[in-house]
């Protein structure tokens, strides 16, 4: 019998469908990324956004060194934020399908500090981390997802020492096959429920959607958004999506040469299309663009 495939984290059970949802739809401003690898292995990648209603500026500096040989990931970075974060990571070198990494960040204005140590497990058929929260709390994470056949059953719990008590947990299961995929998740300690499926229609055309319901909402109406993906060529892409509070949004990407990559976004709020005066000023409308630089 042939193996099974390591089935994905715990967080990206349905990542098909919310990738497809919320990627490549740039409209929260204009936004620049521009990334470089040296010849030693170091990468170096500077991204920054303007928002388009604020009109603030957002960016962040991070070199990533590569040590191959042993199995090490070195990454600092600093934003306009001032944090100042750094992650190590050692992979595959003190067991088989065993990762370590600590991840970092420090606010030297305030002092404000937070340390994540996590440890993944892959194996065939089995994927399972868990994450030591250093400062808030301390708190343990445990997740972990089996997969057999294409069905996959996963869930996380959040310990909290000094509360000596599971503050939080999760549950998920689905189906994955190469066309399509269907996930339902159980969230905030089953308080809120997400439905999602996607679906590779042909090569050129893919679909997909999610519900959520959450039970302790007033309304107790569930939250509904289709979308699709269209590839024009080799080179470009269009995206469409709507939601039942009508929100439109419209996405397209093309690479303009090799490394080069330009999106644009539109969000519109269908409901006000035509409203005048303060309801015009009410409408979600937004645009955007994105360009990518890799080198």
């Amino acid at each position: 019998m042939a193996s099974q495939p390591v089935p994905p984290s715990f967080k990206d059970l349905g990542k098909a469908a919310n990738d497809l949802l919320s990627k490549d739809y740039p409209i929260a401003g204009t936004a620049l990324e521009v990334k470089t690898k040296a010849p030693n292995n170091v990468v170096f990648k500077v991204d920054g956004l303007r928002h388009g209603q604020s009109g603030q500026i957002a960016s962040n500096l991070e070199a990533k060194y590569l040590v191959p040989k042993y199995g090490l990931t070195f990454t600092p970075s600093w934003s306009t934020a001032n944090f100042v974060k750094a992650s190590v990571e050692l992979d595959n070198k003190i067991a088989k399908g065993l990762k370590v990494d600590l991840n970092s960040s420090l606010n030297p204005a305030n002092g404000a500090k937070a340390a994540l140590l996590t440890a993944t497990y892959k194996q065939p058929g089995l994927h399972t981390r868990v994450m030591a929260d250093l400062f808030r709390g301390p708190s343990f994470t445990l997740d972990a997802v089996a997969g057999r056949l294409g069905f996959l059953v996963g869930g996380d719990a959040t310990y909290d020492v000094q509360k000596a008590a599971i503050n939080k947990y999760n549950v998920a299961v689905g189906y994955s096959a190469p066309e399509y995929a269907v996930t339902l998740h159980g969230l905030g300690n089953l308080t809120t429920f997400h439905a999602s499926y996607y679906h590779k229609v042909n090569r050129d055309v893919e679909a997909g959607a999610k519900a959520i319901y959450d039970t302790k909402s007033p309304s107790s109406t569930v939250s509904l958004e289709v979308g699709t993906r269209a590839y024009l060529d080799n080179a470009s892409f269009v995206k469409a999506k709507i939601n039942n509070s009508g929100i439109l949004g419209l996405g397209y990407t093309q690479a303009l040469r090799p490394g080069v990559k330009a999106s644009l976004g539109l969000a519109v709020d269908t409901q006000k299309l035509g409203c005048e005066g303060e309801k015009a000023a009410g409408a979600a409308h937004k645009a955007g663009i994105s360009l990518t630089f890799e080198a």
